[in-house]
């Protein structure tokens, strides 16, 4: 996998995993509706990038939430916004 997807993919299931805590009882979980990744720039090779989700709106049945990724030195690697709806 290209790293860009590989970050990509890993702002995708940190924004869902906040998701799923405010899921109301009974749900069957969440999918992504949409998704918008900004990717910054690059971490340098040996980098361990941190991940942190951010809840922007949480609705009845859509969730909007921003995920960063950072070096561990704060510097901005990728930014992604999603919505994920209710199942």
């Amino acid at each position: 996998m290209r790293p860009e997807k590989a970050s990509v993919s890993a702002t995708v299931t940190v924004g869902a995993i906040g998701a799923f805590p405010n899921l109301p009882e009974g749900s069957k979980g969440t999918m992504t509706t949409e998704s918008k990744a900004n990717l910054i720039a690059a971490a340098p090779m040996g980098t361990v990038p941190a991940a942190t989700a951010e809840p922007v709106s949480v609705g009845r049945r859509l969730q909007v939430w921003q995920t960063r990724i950072e070096t561990t030195e704060g510097n901005p690697v990728t930014l992604t916004t999603q919505a994920q709806l209710e199942l």
